[in-house]
Protein backbone atom coordinates (compact mmCIF):
# COMPACT_ATOMS: atom_id res chain seq x y z
CA UNK A 1 0.00 0.00 0.00
CA UNK A 2 1.20 3.04 -1.09
CA UNK A 3 1.64 6.07 1.29
CA UNK A 4 0.17 9.25 0.57
CA UNK A 5 1.37 12.46 1.48
CA UNK A 6 -1.53 15.25 2.18
CA UNK A 7 -0.97 18.27 0.28
CA UNK A 8 -0.05 21.78 2.65
CA UNK A 9 -3.18 24.27 2.94
CA UNK A 10 -1.10 26.65 0.84
CA UNK A 11 -0.54 23.82 -1.57
CA UNK A 12 -4.06 23.25 -1.71
CA UNK A 13 -5.08 27.04 -2.09
CA UNK A 14 -2.64 27.13 -5.05
CA UNK A 15 -4.08 24.20 -6.93
CA UNK A 16 -7.76 25.77 -6.57
CA UNK A 17 -6.26 29.30 -7.58
CA UNK A 18 -4.83 27.37 -10.70
CA UNK A 19 -7.83 25.74 -11.59
CA UNK A 20 -10.14 28.76 -11.03
CA UNK A 21 -7.63 30.92 -13.59
CA UNK A 22 -7.63 28.14 -16.35
CA UNK A 23 -11.32 27.96 -15.89
CA UNK A 24 -11.74 31.63 -16.31
CA UNK A 25 -9.56 31.55 -19.38
CA UNK A 26 -11.49 29.22 -21.23
CA UNK A 27 -14.56 31.11 -20.02
CA UNK A 28 -13.05 34.21 -21.85
CA UNK A 29 -11.70 32.28 -24.83
CA UNK A 30 -15.46 30.91 -25.36
CA UNK A 31 -16.35 34.81 -25.04
CA UNK A 32 -13.95 35.50 -27.62
CA UNK A 33 -14.87 33.18 -30.21
CA UNK A 34 -18.37 33.59 -29.83
CA UNK A 35 -17.94 36.87 -30.34
CA UNK A 36 -15.55 36.47 -33.40
CA UNK A 37 -18.20 33.83 -35.55
CA UNK A 38 -21.00 36.62 -34.59
CA UNK A 39 -19.14 38.74 -37.01
CA UNK A 40 -18.82 36.08 -40.14
CA UNK A 41 -20.70 35.17 -43.20
CA UNK A 42 -22.03 32.36 -41.93
CA UNK A 43 -24.06 33.48 -38.82
CA UNK A 44 -24.95 36.40 -40.98
CA UNK A 45 -26.50 34.14 -43.62
CA UNK A 46 -27.91 31.70 -40.85
CA UNK A 47 -30.31 34.54 -38.70
CA UNK A 48 -31.59 35.35 -41.78
CA UNK A 49 -32.44 31.54 -42.53
CA UNK A 50 -35.42 29.67 -40.98
CA UNK A 51 -34.74 28.07 -37.46
CA UNK A 52 -35.14 24.49 -38.70
CA UNK A 53 -32.09 24.96 -41.82
CA UNK A 54 -29.60 26.88 -39.23
CA UNK A 55 -29.78 24.05 -36.07
CA UNK A 56 -26.56 22.28 -38.14
CA UNK A 57 -25.39 26.02 -38.28
CA UNK A 58 -25.84 26.69 -35.00
CA UNK A 59 -24.75 23.10 -33.62
CA UNK A 60 -21.27 23.35 -35.88
CA UNK A 61 -20.77 27.05 -34.04
CA UNK A 62 -21.10 25.55 -30.37
CA UNK A 63 -18.85 22.09 -31.19
CA UNK A 64 -15.91 24.45 -32.42
CA UNK A 65 -15.91 27.12 -29.05
CA UNK A 66 -16.11 24.07 -27.07
CA UNK A 67 -13.16 22.57 -28.94
CA UNK A 68 -10.66 25.52 -29.19
CA UNK A 69 -11.81 26.15 -25.06
CA UNK A 70 -10.78 22.28 -24.17
CA UNK A 71 -7.32 22.95 -26.16
CA UNK A 72 -6.92 26.39 -24.17
CA UNK A 73 -7.46 24.45 -21.53
CA UNK A 74 -5.69 22.01 -21.31
CA UNK A 75 -2.24 23.80 -23.40
CA UNK A 76 -0.89 24.35 -19.91
CA UNK A 77 -1.14 20.71 -18.29
CA UNK A 78 1.57 19.02 -20.18
CA UNK A 79 5.00 20.02 -20.49
CA UNK A 80 6.61 19.41 -23.95
CA UNK A 81 8.86 16.72 -24.05
CA UNK A 82 12.38 17.37 -24.14
CA UNK A 83 13.57 15.87 -27.09
CA UNK A 84 10.91 16.80 -29.28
Amino acid sequence: MALRRRKSKRSQVIDLLETYLKLQAAKKATKGVRKAAKGTAVYQVAKRTPAVRRIPIIAGAAIAAAVVAVKLRSSGDDPAPAGA
